[in-house]
């Protein structure tokens, strides 16, 4: 038996549990953005977030709300994902304080920082993959503003490579669950893709 919840008769934030305890691991885009006059570097982590377009290349993140990221990036057309890596979990957690506008997380969470290559916003110096963004276009719904992002130059630990390729063991992605839960990698499961000619028992009409 299963319990029927509508979105319609729910308040917003408890539907906004049952989302986000269901649609669950999710990955956490740690956004680097500086403010439009130069003046501070925010961070913070944003767990709706994942790959819109590979050509041309393209991530995407949402702000519920008018978060200090989304500002700056409509300000400066501008931001860095940073990989969000399991030994970095008590730093990550931090700069989602909603420090006052104008306070750097950078600073008051004493996360190192380095300079981008190709954008302005800093990236996080411990970080071991980094994606630097130019705005391509938002789009809105409700309270809620999807960012998405051109990646116009990618940077790569190279501890994390085996034969050119990014090793997830190595990574140890942290992802986002429901309430105060996050999670780590656990088990990795390899299995091919099968091709219909290798589908078992296939008719061909």
């Amino acid at each position: 038996m299963r319990i029927d919840f509508d979105p319609e008769t729910m308040d917003r934030q408890s539907f906004y549990r049952l989302l986000t305890a269901v649609v669950v691991p999710r990955p956490i885009a740690w956004i680097s953005t500086l403010s439009g006059d130069g003046a501070s570097a925010n961070l913070a982590p944003h767990s709706f977030y994942t790959i819109a377009s590979v050509q041309p290349p393209i991530v995407q993140f949402t702000s519920v709300g008018r978060k200090d990221s989304l500002r700056n990036v409509e300000e400066t057309g501008e931001f860095v994902v940073n990989f969000a890596p399991e030994q970095l979990f008590e730093q990550i957690n931090a700069t989602a304080t909603d420090f006052p506008r104008g306070m750097s997380e950078f600073d008051e969470v004493g996360v190192a920082r380095e300079p981008s290559v190709r954008v302005k916003p800093p990236r996080v110096a411990a970080s071991p993959v980094a994606l630097e963004c130019e705005l391509h276009s938002t789009l809105r719904f409700g309270d809620s503003t999807v960012v998405f992002g051109r990646v116009v130059h990618a940077a790569v630990s190279e501890a994390l490579l085996s034969d050119g390729h990014p090793e997830v063991r190595e990574m140890r992605p942290l992802t986002r669950l429901g309430k105060d839960e996050w999670g780590t990698l656990g088990d990795v499961l390899e299995i091919s893709r099968i091709r219909y000619a290798d589908w078992p028992d296939r008719t061909d009409g």
